[in-house]
């Protein structure tokens, strides 16, 4: 005899099945539709003779642009994007740890207080790194600085979501113990919770470093400094020899840097 729950597991096996099917039919318009929307009018007839200029020149790169005793060259612009990453990562860490502790739900009494600094860093993360860098180009004109201050801004909301997520998961023990003894805010702030979420800070801004050395490649192609502004004008004047030594020298750059970050980031956790 079917018992009540085996009966009500019966009948929500179908509802389940016909829940999953919808959400299927439904991704498949939302795909659909998408790709409709994408104008589609056909390779160009030069298209076979540009990938293959492309292709040639990257597996024969311009191996004297690696140094250039005169002037610009791979290594400069490789420096200069590292430059712009490390400093807007530093900006951003400082900027953020303010903001972690304004938007832990545990730092403050009143749920308004972390909600309104949420906001902030919501506000913050919306804008891409690359609109940030147009309006920096605008105010202070392209290079690297501009860069520095769109890494350094958009950095901030993303960090600032994860300091304050780690200030959320500490323990409270440690905290407790110090207020009960006497300690005030700064004191129970520097002894408590500063060594518990230092690790954490720490590790997260070895990774946001990495994305931002990614960033600043691109950064580099609209004007704010880098090695994507070489990279952008070699790719104008077709210069494939050169273009294939720039990519080549971003790959190399970007796995050294994950390999490094990852051993020390294994090390402080």
């Amino acid at each position: 005899m079917t018992t009540k729950k085996q009966w009500h597991t019966i009948v929500q096996k179908p509802r389940k099945s016909r829940y999953r099917w919808l959400i299927y039919a439904a991704l498949a318009a939302l795909y659909v539709w998408a790709f409709a929307g994408i104008p589609f009018t056909g390779l160009k007839e030069t298209a076979g003779q540009v990938t293959q200029a492309i292709f040639a020149g990257i597996f024969s790169p311009d191996w004297g642009y690696v140094y250039l005793p005169e002037g610009e060259d791979l290594l400069r612009g490789l420096l200069d994007t590292l430059a712009i990453a490390a400093l807007g990562t530093f900006i951003s860490t400082l900027v953020s740890i303010p903001f972690a502790f304004w938007s832990a739900a545990n730092m403050s009494r009143a749920r308004t207080v972390s909600a309104s600094g949420r906001m902030v860093l919501s506000f913050i993360r919306s804008f891409p790194e690359i609109v940030m860098a147009i309006l920096f180009i605008k105010a202070v004109g392209p290079g690297s600085f501009a860069g520095v201050l769109a890494l350094g801004l958009h950095s901030v909301g993303m960090l600032g979501k994860l300091f304050a997520e780690e200030v959320e998961s500490m323990d409270r023990g440690p905290q407790e113990a110090l207020v009960a003894s006497g300690a005030n805010y700064w004191q129970m702030l520097w002894f408590a919770v500063i060594p518990q979420v230092l690790p954490g800070f720490l590790s997260y801004t070895l990774y946001r470093f990495e994305i931002n050395v990614r960033s600043a490649t691109i950064l580099g192609i609209i004007g704010a400094g880098g090695i994507g502004t070489p990279l952008i004008f070699a790719q104008s004047s077709r210069d494939w020899d050169r273009v294939g030594i720039i990519l080549l020298g971003i790959i190399v750059m970007v796995t050294l840097i994950d390999l490094i970050s990852g051993a020390i980031r294994r090390k402080i956790t």
